[in-house]
């Protein structure tokens, strides 16, 4: 129970006891027990009382953070990777952002292992009072095995976890980047209240995290939400899967740019030119164009929605959630996107079905991932700090 506690502690600071026998639904006086003897290793504090219900005030509760522990999450997407320090408030002490690594180039592995070199060597963190390194990647992650399953045995992108564990001396956990985002979503953001949601990864490609009473869904083998890979589409594009007409080649930011650059091409004006020249980050581009009002560019997010929208039917036919929640970069522009979305969900479900649930725009937006991750090793290795 102990680590529950610290656990629930981190997930949502500041609680009296009886708050966290509630959510733990643990007994009141097993939990003072717990409580008493973590105040006494110094691990959590008292933060004053709550506001008075009527009766007595309660003490409430949170991880102390003057144990100075920190976690290392590398948040990696195709073709940017980012790194932060955080502490025990779920605060970022330091970070680098926008890292360009092409997951496809031969070497992304060792530059990956670089970066993070020089993010530890330019911070000096304490290496004794980090918890654990926390990755997440796209692709067929196994969350048990610590593998990536979408390259070759003899890929070091393969066994990524092992690399790292073995180079920095770090405990390492590894899953799936839009897993991180969901459990993020769970944890902080929209689908706090919500058993049965569904967490739309919108970023260069489309992935999907299942939340089944509580918990994310991962399927037999471990990969279940490679909702990018539905045949939907009647483009004739190539998939990074190597198969062609999925979802990700029309419904994804990479879609939106690849379309508004073909405008482009075509003698459109589009203020997308100016701005992708001037940024490393395309998606980045894209969001700011949208958010000038750029018509182009709100033109071709309104197709990627209402595909996006096409496929989100066929989950809720599946599934049945209460809630889908879009989330990572593509949130930035979802007051665009929303209403295409829900558009192709009129027209495409079945409205007994698809009549109680809500489609929904995430907060946290492309720090959702960074949460999730961190989380990894919050629910991995917390014990580190008993220890």
């Amino acid at each position: 129970m102990v680590v529950e506690i610290i656990r629930n502690l981190y997930y949502r600071p500041m609680q009296p006891i009886a708050e966290i026998a509630n959510s733990l639904s643990r007994s009141i006086p097993s939990v003072t027990k717990q409580i008493n003897e973590l105040l006494l290793k110094n691990i959590i504090v008292e933060k004053g009382y709550a506001a008075s219900t009527g009766g007595r005030k309660a003490m409430r509760y949170m991880l102390n953070d003057n144990l100075n522990y920190t976690i290392i999450s590398i948040t990696i997407d195709q073709f940017y990777t980012a790194i932060a320090l955080s502490n025990l408030k779920g605060e970022i002490v330091s970070s680098l952002d926008n890292l360009s690594i092409d997951l496809r180039e031969p070497d992304a592995a060792n530059l990956i292992l670089e970066v993070i070199d020089h993010f530890v060597s330019i911070n000096n963190p304490d290496l004794k009072r980090i918890i654990g390194i926390g990755i997440s990647i796209p692709g067929f992650v196994n969350s048990e095995t610590g593998l990536n399953e979408s390259y070759n045995r003899d890929s070091p992108l393969y066994n990524l976890k092992e690399c790292i564990e073995q180079k920095f001396n770090l405990p390492a956990v590894i899953d799936n980047d839009s897993r991180c985002v969901a459990w993020a979503e769970k944890k902080f953001g929209e689908v706090q209240d919500s058993s049965h949601a569904l967490v739309i990864n919108l970023n260069w490609g489309v992935g999907l995290g299942i939340l089944i009473n509580d918990d994310i869904f991962k399927g037999t083998s471990g990969f279940a939400g490679e909702f990018s890979h539905i045949p939907l589409s009647d483009e004739l594009t190539l998939c990074s899967c190597g198969k062609r007409g999925c979802l990700e080649v029309a419904a994804s930011l990479s879609a939106a740019i690849r379309n508004i650059e073909k405008d482009i091409n075509n003698g459109e004006y589009s203020i997308y030119e100016k701005l992708s020249k001037e940024s490393d980050n395309k998606v980045e581009a894209l969001i700011k164009s949208v958010h000038i009002g750029d018509q182009i560019a709100i033109n071709n997010i309104g197709k990627i929605g209402y595909l996006l929208g096409k496929g989100i039917s066929t989950l809720i036919h599946i599934l049945n959630p209460s809630k889908i929640i879009i989330s990572g970069r593509g949130a930035e522009i979802g007051n665009i996107l929303a209403p295409h979305i829900q558009v192709a969900i009129n027209e495409y479900s079945i409205p007994k079905i698809s009549k109680k649930t809500t489609l929904g725009i995430s907060s946290l937006h492309k720090r959702a991932q960074q949460l999730g991750t961190t989380a990894l090793v919050i629910e991995k290795y917390i014990t580190n700090i008993i220890n």
